[in-house]
């Protein structure tokens, strides 16, 4: 089962909603029940028959087998610390970048650890940690016709963590996943999320990254 911390957000439902179209269990977990089984019932709405349920952000933790955390940058270190319990042992997915917003820009702000990801390793040092999705389109991956055209870079320092997370983002239609090192160049993809934000912001888009050359 795929288990989705702070789930309810676009990029949470986005890509629940695109893991059930390709088959897999998922759990969407929220700080409220409520709002986690909500939006459940809205993937179901778009997907019939998918296997999707809601609740508590710590049932998600525990029923996962590979978590995806993606709650606000600014509540990341709280939801860490509360369940690194439930998190050890297992491959964790970062998905979170370090944003503001100001003067009309998305800013990317510095994290102490290095990246998101490396302060969840540091917070749940048994979890297996693994950084993608951030530079996904979570627009386009909430409409279930649309093909999300991209590669998403994967970072770890677990390689079978890494390998698992590669091919579930393959199970997506039309993405690739692209080998992008050890966790410490997390930040890299990070940061490049504020770049593709204010690129949005220019050209009323939903920009993504494809590589080329490999």
């Amino acid at each position: 089962m795929i288990g989705i911390v702070g789930g309810t957000g676009p990029e949470g439902r986005g890509l629940a909603l695109r893991f059930c179209l390709a088959g897999e269990e998922v759990f969407i977990g929220s700080r409220a029940a409520e709002r986690g089984r909500a939006a459940a019932e809205e993937i179901r709405a778009k997907a019939p028959g998918a296997r999707v349920d809601g609740g508590e952000n710590r049932e998600a933790a525990r029923l996962a087998d590979i978590a995806l955390v993606a709650v606000p940058y600014q509540g990341h270190r709280e939801a860490v610390s509360e369940l690194r319990q439930e998190l050890s042992g297992k491959v964790v997915v970062d998905v979170v970048a370090p944003l503001a917003f100001s003067s009309g820009r998305f800013h990317a702000l510095t994290v102490p650890e290095g990246s998101v990801a490396q302060q969840l390793k540091a917070l749940a040092p048994e979890a297996r940690v693994v950084a993608a999705f951030h530079t996904v389109s979570a627009a386009d991956l909430l409409v279930p016709d649309r093909t999300v055209d991209c590669d998403v870079v994967v970072c770890s320092d677990d390689r079978e963590a890494k390998q698992q997370v590669m091919t579930l983002a393959k199970c997506i239609k039309s993405v690739r996943a692209v080998d992008g090192s050890g966790l410490e160049c997390a930040r890299y993809i990070e940061d490049l999320t504020a770049l593709l934000l204010n690129i949005n912001r220019i050209y009323k888009g939903r920009s993504m990254i494809k590589i080329v050359g490999i």
